[in-house]
């Protein structure tokens, strides 16, 4: 509907899927490679699930002992994969756990999660607005993101990389 409607880029701060970009026939940008360019160790949790919304394991593959683990996801709607996360990373010796998020939600009991959650901190960007309660949580910081899609924007429109 965008191409129809005469978009000729498209620039998105995440997509849920990256497959989403395979609907476009124009260049889509996303940027998801962080630790590489923060030149920083990778551990990952595995996620499983039986049934949708529900994760019923997780695997951590990686060491975290000892470090600050920072916890990168796309959406955060109840918590409760990042507080269930956190917990995993605290049960592997991390030292600290963090989280940052692109899309906050925070929706039903989220809050309440993130309060009692390992997690010392949850960093959501400012793509959605969030709730006078998500707002007063001390654990839950906004990141503006408005500077990364105005250069982004400047560059594509200049032809640079």
């Amino acid at each position: 509907m965008l191409e129809v409607a005469g978009c000729n880029h498209v620039i998105t701060m995440d997509l849920h899927a990256s497959q989403i970009q395979g609907f476009f026939n124009i260049p889509v940008d996303k940027a998801a490679t962080i630790a590489d360019s923060l030149n920083v160790d990778l551990a990952i949790i595995h996620k499983e699930r039986k049934v949708a919304n529900k994760v019923s394991r997780m695997i951590l593959v990686g060491n975290v002992q000892d470090k600050t683990a920072v916890i990168i996801d796309d959406i955060a709607d109840t918590c409760g994969t990042l507080a269930l996360a956190a917990k995993i990373i605290k049960e592997h010796g991390a030292a600290k756990s963090a989280a940052i998020v692109v899309h906050g939600f925070m929706s039903g009991p989220s809050i309440d999660i993130i309060e009692n959650s390992d997690l010392e901190r949850l960093v959501i960007a400012n793509t959605l607005p969030l709730s006078d309660s998500a707002a007063s949580c001390s654990k839950i910081h906004r990141m503006d993101v408005s500077e990364v899609f105005a250069e982004a924007i400047r560059r594509t429109h200049n032809g640079e990389s």
